[in-house]
């Protein structure tokens, strides 16, 4: 029989890269159609007026225009706007 319990693994396990997530564009700055406006994990932001948002979440412009943010009955959300 053992005398010593064995101890978990102690080696060093090398660092994931991160997944450069969050807002690409702030308010008011200007957007090509295409371009990423946020990446994220859910739906955190909403897509408005002349945003689609992809399978993974992330918002995108559909038109050209200027970027705005807003709230609406507690939910935030991210229009692009006529420039």
């Amino acid at each position: 029989m053992a005398h010593k319990k064995t101890a978990g693994s102690t080696t060093q396990h090398p660092s994931r890269a991160g997944k450069r997530l969050g807002v690409k564009l702030f308010g008011g700055e200007k957007i090509k159609t295409g371009m990423i406006i946020i990446r994220q994990n859910g739906s955190k932001w909403h897509a408005g007026a002349g945003v689609g948002k992809g399978r993974d979440f992330t918002l995108f412009a559909l038109k050209d225009g200027r970027v705005k943010f807003f709230q609406k009955q507690g939910k935030q959300f991210v229009a692009v706007a006529a420039a």
